[in-house]
Formats: structure tokens, C-alpha cells, sequence
């Protein structure tokens, strides 16, 4: 392919683009740190700081569309700037090792079936958040080469329907005991020193690791006082995710090095469930959790972290949004693992589609409107629940999403009751609205590849 492209301005452009030499960076690290997995890399803060490396970092955020930190900032605003002058300040103040972040901006959002419960997060600054990708870009590649197949969340090229799926295969194949583990404040409880030593063993950049010294304790604006925490990263920072699996990874590392024997952990972040086949290695997997958790200096919830027995259904496991439980097959007569929606996902799609049809403030506005605001909302709670057995509970939601509509046009004409003489199919398919049953697939492959 190479030769073809010499001599070409096509080849040229390919070559000297700097998404393609940022990728090869990421290819050359990755192997090199395959090849050893003692090694320690060294002269890395150069390669954050470089401009192609810098642009790439800027390019994701824009796309990731965030919201302005504590210096209001926003990416419009950088854009108007300029985003080479922006980038040259940030390359200038990391190479004369003078740039400081910013404390992030604290926000909280809802618990999607949980009412009434928030979880904070944590929104640097524009530039920061550039500069926290860039390391991102640098760094995973390293830690990515010794991470576990175990391990789903937030990598290259895997997800949390991979993660089922490895489940799914894996009770089927005859893993009944299942512990259910759920840590307390996992990010929030992150002891930093170990964090950094683990870091350590691979990067012996002194400068990234100060670097990464001064996010943990950059500290959040709140209420108008920075808080700075002593343990913990901010959960919402770019760099959080890496963070958070190079401490998650040290748990996977355990287990394979200490209690393999008992089964197979499944992790995605900080959520995870272990897998058994009898009952007694379930009790001593939950006892050998409980001491490692100890001392990684992390906190299992005592309420949430259970030994679940799927027996004939006995029992399921909320993981990821989704509820799995062995289900028996009307045709075989076997058992086989099914998943679909929880009943805090359906929860949260429910109280989504109330919140922009229910309102009577809104009568005023055309159904039409309403109906756009609702397909995106369909749409993207379908995208991620469309896999397995999710057929009942799509059109659950489907009836709930035409009671809804019906009642506010009943309303809006100053009606009683859903009329479903007037609101037929064909007034539903007028309208387009999105509907969920009839797009279901069945997600086969139960391993992401490297």
C-alpha cells in the first residue's frame, strides 16, 4: 500500500496528516510497552506537548461538546480566540513547566431511577480539559498493553454490550453463583500516592507525573470556596477514566495472580461482577474481595455488594443498566441467560418521556414539537438497550409513549380520555414517531479484540 501511495500527493497528504502521526505515536507505544511489560517510559512529556498531539486532544473535546469550566470559557469562545493561538499558549506554558490548572467546576446531576439522588461531577476548564486529553492520547496506550481482557470500560474498541455478552456466555456455559460487587464513592475514594506508584511503574517521567499530580489536587469550586479533597479524582475529568482503570486494573491483576481458580471477574470501570460455579467459591471470592478492597483502601457497599444464586432463576443482576437472569426455554426446556432493561432503566425512560409530555405549560406548542424532543430521547435509550431480550420492555415503553402523546392531544383539544378511535396507527405514523419494537439484535461477540 505504501508503494502504490509513493509519488502521489495522496500519499503525501496521508502521510503528513496529523491524526496519522499521532495514531503511529500511539502504535509505537503500545507495542513497545507489549513487548516489555517492566518497562518504564521515559521523555513523554514532550510528546504531550507536541502541536500535532495538542490538535488532536482539541479536536476530541470539541466534539465531545462540554460545557464551560470556572473561567466560562466555553468552545466558542476558543474557537473565536483561535485555536492555534490557544494551543501555542498551553504548549509554551507546559514546556517552561509553568502551567497550573484551574479548580473544576462542581455540578451535579440525577441518578437515572434513583429520585431524589445526585451524583457530582467535575468540569475543568476548557483548556485543561485539552491538556488532560492530550496526556490521555500519550499515556493509555502503555497502561492498554498490560490491561486484562477482563476489563471493558472506557477503552479502545471494547464496551459494555461486550461485557454482557462475556456474561451472558459465561452463565450459559454453567456460572450460576454470581457476586455482585459495588464499591462506595469509587472515585472519590482513590488513594493518590498508590495511585501515582502505579503510574509510576510504567512512567518514569518525573514532569507527567507532577502533571498529573496537579489535577488530583487542582480541587473544585463549590458554593464559591475551592474544596481540594485528599483522596480521589474528579470524576468528569478527560483523564479520569485512564486513571480510574490503572486502579481498577490492580484489582483485575489480583485476581488472576490470587483467586482465579474461582472464577471470572467481568469489569467495566468501577461496576463488576465475579463470576463462580458453586456456591462455596462465591463465598470465598466475596471474602477474598472483601480483604483486597481493604487494601486498595477501597470501600464496598455493604447494602449492594451480594452473592446472587441464578438457579433456575432464582435470582438476576442489575450490571450496566441491564437486569440478567436465567429464563427457561419454552422450546429446549434448558436455562439460558437473558437481559433486558432494569427496572431503574425503564424507570428513567418513563420519567424522561413524562418530563416532555406530561407538562401542561406545554399544551400551547404543537405535538409535532413534542414528538422531536422525544425521538432523539427514544432513540438514544434504544441505541444502548436494543441488544438481547429487550422485546417486552420496548413495548412497554412504546404504549407508554403513545398513552402519553394521546393524553396531551386529548388535553390540548380540550378532551377527556386517549381517543384511540381518533389516535390510530396511522395518527402515529403521521406524526413519525420513533418506536422502539422491531429494532432488536443479538450482540455475538463476547471479546473485543486489542
Amino acid at each position: 500500500m505504501a508503494r502504490e501511495l509513493q509519488g502521489t500527493d495522496k500519499g503525501m497528504t496521508r502521510v503528513n496528516h496529523p491524526i496519522d502521526k499521532v495514531r503511529a505515536l500511539q502504535r509505537t507505544l503500545y507495542a513497545a510497552a507489549k513487548r516489555n511489560g517492566q518497562r518504564r517510559f521515559h521523555a513523554l512529556y514532550d510528546r504531550i506537548a507536541r502541536p500535532d498531539v495538542l490538535q488532536r486532544a482539541f479536536d476530541q473535546v470539541r466534539r465531545n461538546k462540554g460545557a464551560a469550566g470556572i473561567d466560562g470559557e466555553t468552545i466558542q469562545a476558543v474557537e473565536a480566540y483561535g485555536v492555534e493561538r490557544m494551543l501555542g499558549e498551553l504548549r509554551d506554558l507546559l514546556l517552561r513547566c509553568k502551567y497550573r490548572p484551574l479548580a473544576a467546576r462542581r455540578v451535579y446531576i440525577p441518578k437515572p431511577g434513583r429520585p431524589g439522588e445526585r451524583r457530582p461531577l467535575s468540569i475543568p476548564r476548557v483548556r485543561d480539559r485539552v491538556l488532560q486529553t492530550a496526556a490521555k492520547l500519550v499515556l493509555e496506550p502503555i497502561f492498554e498493553a498490560s490491561f486484562l481482557p477482563s476489563s471493558f470500560g472506557f477503552r479502545p474498541k471494547r464496551s459494555a454490550h461486550q461485557a454482557l455478552e462475556c456474561i451472558r456466555k459465561e452463565v450459559n456455559a454453567g456460572a450460576r453463583w454470581i457476586v455482585d460487587v459495588d464499591f462506595r464513592d469509587f472515585y472519590g475514594s482513590l488513594d493518590r500516592k498508590f495511585l501515582l506508584d502505579l503510574v509510576a511503574r510504567r512512567i518514569s517521567d518525573r514532569r507527567v507525573l507532577r502533571l498529573l499530580r496537579l489535577w488530583m489536587e487542582a480541587g473544585v469550586l463549590e458554593d464559591g470556596v475551592v474544596v481540594s479533597a485528599s483522596t480521589g479524582v474528579a470524576q468528569g475529568a478527560g483523564i479520569s477514566p485512564l486513571l480510574s482503570n490503572i486502579y481498577g486494573h490492580a484489582v483485575d491483576a489480583l485476581w488472576q495472580k490470587e483467586a482465579s481458580r474461582l472464577g471470572i471477574i467481568v469489569r467495566y470501570a468501577d461496576d463488576a461482577v465475579i463470576l463462580c460455579r458453586t456456591e462455596t467459591d462465591a463465598q470465598r471470592a466475596y471474602q477474598w474481595l472483601e480483604r483486597t478492597a481493604q487494601a486498595l483502601k477501597l470501600v464496598l457497599h455493604t447494602e449492594k455488594t451480594r452473592i446472587a444464586d441464578l438457579r433456575e432463576g432464582a435470582e438476576g443482576v442489575d450490571f450496566l443498566g441491564f437486569h440478567l437472569r436465567l429464563v427457561r426455554s419454552r422450546r429446549y426446556g434448558k436455562w439460558y441467560c437473558h437481559c433486558w432493561p432494569s427496572r431503574r432503566a425503564m424507570a428513567s425512560i418513563r420519567a424522561k418521556i413524562k418530563e416532555i409530555a406530561a407538562p401542561r405549560y406545554r399544551l400551547k406548542e404543537p405535538i409535532e414539537q413534542i414528538v422531536d424532543e422525544l425521538n432523539p430521547v427514544l432513540r438514544g435509550w434504544g441505541n444502548y438497550f436494543h441488544v438481547g431480550n429487550s422485546t417486552r420492555k420496548f413495548v412497554q415503553v412504546d404504549d407508554y409513549v403513545r398513552q402519553r402523546l394521546t393524553l396531551f392531544d386529548s388535553k390540548k383539544r380540550q378532551r377527556t380520555g386517549r381517543r384511540w378511535r381518533v389516535h390510530t396507527g396511522a395518527w402515529f405514523k403521521r406524526l413519525r414517531v420513533h418506536q422502539l419494537s422491531g429494532t432488536i439484535c443479538y450482540y455475538r461477540k463476547a471479546t473485543a479484540t486489542a
